[in-house]
């Protein structure tokens, strides 16, 4: 019913910039928080910023200042402008929505896009 796709990982230097897009698609009539987490190899997925319907926003404490993450609620789609990158920030990127509910009424809950992989070299 939803799907979502990322779009707009590559390879980058370090402190050179990237913006990914991912956009939901389905019968979506609203979606409550979009969010993006990453996951470096090795290591546990982790939120790098979130966004409600209202527009306010929360960031992990090593990409404040940094990235910057932004919604088109007509669209449903979610960007993350990430700035300034660092070799640390290498990983696949994931798009993550919270409450979706569907032009039927339904209340659907927790879908993940397929990632979208960052490597910035050093």
């Amino acid at each position: 019913q939803v799907q979502l796709v990322e779009s707009g990982g590559g390879l980058v230097q370090a402190g050179g910039s990237l913006r990914l897009s991912c956009a939901a698609s389905g019968t979506i009539d609203s979606i409550a928080d979009m969010d993006w987490y990453r996951q470096a190899p090795g290591k546990q997925r982790e939120l790098v910023a979130a966004i409600a319907n209202s527009g306010r926003t929360n960031y992990a404490d090593s990409v404040k200042g940094r990235f910057t993450i932004s919604r088109d609620n007509a669209k449903n789609m979610v960007y993350l402008q990430m700035n300034s990158l660092k070799p640390e920030d290498t990983a696949v990127y994931y798009c993550k929505t919270g409450v979706i509910v569907t032009t039927q009424g339904q209340i659907l809950y927790d879908y993940w896009g397929q990632g979208t992989q960052v490597t910035v070299s050093s």
